[in-house]
């Protein structure tokens, strides 16, 4: 593995990113992102999505120099159109303009469109949380789950994530997909020959399937079934009806360089607790995962993230040699292949 520490890992992205044809602004917000989800553990958002992102720059499917513009329809309420660029940049003036809101009004929400990839949802939400704020933020993604008992792969993953903050420490973050497994689980599966296990994804008939092929030609499973389900429109009806963002069916991946923008949306909505029980929230969290903790054995949702976290502080990040090299090659003008 080849180790980078988390500066050098940035600037080594943004200088990818920005010879492929984004804005040193944007360059900067997407390798904030994606070096940060590396030191949180969440590899799969992280540096391995670069060579993808700058493809998707090159062949015009992501708008690397948009400028997101903001517009604020109602006292509590923003709207963030990302103009078919990176999502970070569009999440970086929304995270800037809510904490100001929120303090006037209580409560404070924004949506985005037209925009991409959140990354790691959990990011977002623990740096509103930072500014004090309780915070909600939702995602919806290209389609790769069906209703229950449908076939077709209609709504996306979706992912739903929560911070609030806590006196002494980082704030509690709460971060999932809606899916069962990441599709890359399926994928990996597939190249090694193995089956998969019967809840994981159903067939292109709906049917459940251990054949990692039949999966991947047909719906990935969502969380806690039906109720899952559930969630997952929930969330596609905010960022799609609501935020303005395409549907999961109508958006292409965010995994290649074909076809348009994705154009999905997000929505981000915070309080601020002193609006609702006064100002002692933080220390009543504190105390409330106290009670959680004297249970010998609990994890709290974010604690692995929390050591990944530390770990990284001390050893850098570890990145494959070969996506390493192709990172290079894109920030020396290469084609990255």
């Amino acid at each position: 593995m080849f180790t980078l520490s988390p500066a050098d890992a940035e600037a080594l992205a943004a200088r990818a990113l920005h010879a492929c044809g984004t804005s040193l602004h944007n360059a900067t917000s997407t390798a904030q992102a994606l070096v940060a989800a590396d030191i949180d553990g969440q590899s799969g958002h992280g540096l391995s999505r670069l060579p993808a992102y700058a493809a998707q720059v090159k062949s015009g499917k992501i708008d690397g120099k948009a400028v997101p513009a903001l517009s604020q329809p109602r006292v509590g309420s923003i709207l963030v159109d990302a103009k078919g660029g990176f999502a970070y940049p569009a999440l970086d003036l929304a995270i800037d303009t809510l904490p100001g809101l929120a303090i006037e009004s209580g409560v404070a929400a924004a949506g985005i469109h037209s925009s991409h990839h959140i990354g790691q949802a959990g990011r977002t939400a623990e740096r509103l949380a930072n500014a004090g704020l309780v915070a909600l933020v939702v995602s919806n993604t290209p389609s790769a789950m069906a209703l229950p008992g449908g076939t077709k792969p209609m709504i996306g993953t979706n992912p739903l994530a929560f911070a609030a903050p806590i006196n002494g420490r980082a704030p509690l973050v709460i971060d999932l997909a809606l899916s069962l497994v990441a599709r890359a689980k399926i994928v990996a599966a597939q190249k090694a020959g193995k089956p998969i296990p019967a809840d994981w994804a159903t067939d292109a008939a709906g049917k459940p399937t251990t054949d990692p092929s039949a999966a991947l030609g047909g719906a990935l499973a969502p969380i806690g079934g039906a109720k899952g389900a559930a969630l997952a429109l929930m969330i596609e009806i905010l960022c799609g009806a609501l935020a303005g963002g395409r549907y999961g069916w109508e958006a292409s991946s965010f995994l290649d360089d074909r076809g348009g923008p994705p154009g999905v949306g997000q929505v981000l909505v915070v309080f601020d607790p002193k609006a609702f029980g006064g100002p002692g929230f933080a220390a009543r969290m504190e105390g409330l995962l106290a009670v959680f903790k004297s249970d010998v054995g609990v994890r709290l949702p974010g604690d692995r993230r929390l050591a990944s976290r530390e770990k990284t502080r001390l050893g850098g990040i570890a990145i494959a040699p070969e996506l390493h090299a192709q990172i290079d090659q894109l920030a020396n003008g290469g084609a990255g292949a």
